[in-house]
């Protein structure tokens, strides 16, 4: 049967790949983003992909969101988000160091708090919420990794309030991932080699093994997983 998927941050990358993975299953997607054009291009020849402008960081977008929206929400992805340092202006003074720490926890954390709350009368009994964290949340990336880490303690209350509703809850925490925005053009060849190198299986993570775990999140298979983080890093930090 059928379910409905919202993915935010849909628009490339990771977002995309498992809006495809679920589209290319069967399944009604709903994409969100700031930007129209890439979402547009996420939707392009997928007939069950629908693109929505928002900015998930902004309730009165969200709430406005909603009316656009089905009533069930089966599966809610939060992967809006990404090292907002990477656009910042360079200043170092203390205020311009409050704005940036803070434009990371919001595009990274209050994000998918918000999303999550502003569906929470819409996710459906037997349906799961997976957030899209980071490998930097172990390892350190000075805000962004703080994000992250408050992201993946967010979620063990998020498990424990959605789990009597028959919902889990759960983190994937990606290491390097290729053929994404996310260094903005700005790696270099050096630091992907290093990359490449720390990671037990010698090559970047792709979008699809991303998709492929939250889709296993979000699959019968793993009902009895929850407030998790999975490591998807090709060994690049290892758990025991």
């Amino acid at each position: 049967m059928s379910r409905t998927i919202l993915i935010t941050g849909g628009g490339t990358g990771i977002g995309r790949a498992v809006a495809h993975h679920f589209a290319d299953a069967g399944d009604d997607v709903f994409v969100t983003g700031r930007r129209p054009g890439p979402l547009e291009e996420t939707a392009a020849g997928r007939r069950t992909v629908h693109p929505l402008v928002c900015d998930h960081t902004d309730p009165r977008a969200l709430t406005a969101l909603l009316a656009e929206l089905p009533e069930r929400i089966d599966v809610l992805v939060n992967n809006a988000g990404g090292n907002t340092d990477l656009d910042a202006d360079g200043a170092d003074d203390l205020a311009a160091y409050a704005q940036n720490f803070r434009a990371n926890l919001d595009a990274n954390l209050l994000s998918a708090a918000l999303t999550t709350k502003a569906l929470d009368g819409r996710l459906a009994s037997g349906g799961a919420v997976v957030h899209i964290g980071s490998i930097a949340a172990d390892q350190g990336a000075g805000s962004y990794g703080a994000a992250k880490a408050g992201l993946a303690s967010w979620n063990v209350e998020l498990s424990r309030t959605l789990g009597p509703r028959d919902i889990t809850a759960n983190v994937v925490s990606p290491g390097y991932v290729a053929d994404t925005g996310f260094f903005r053009d700005k790696l270099t060849d050096e630091r992907r080699d290093r990359l490449v190198a720390a990671s037990a299986v010698g090559r970047p993570g792709a979008p699809d093994d991303i998709a492929g775990t939250v889709a296993f999140l979000a699959s019968p298979a793993a009902r009895h997983l929850t407030g998790q983080v999975l490591n998807v890093n090709g060994g690049t930090r290892t758990t025991r």
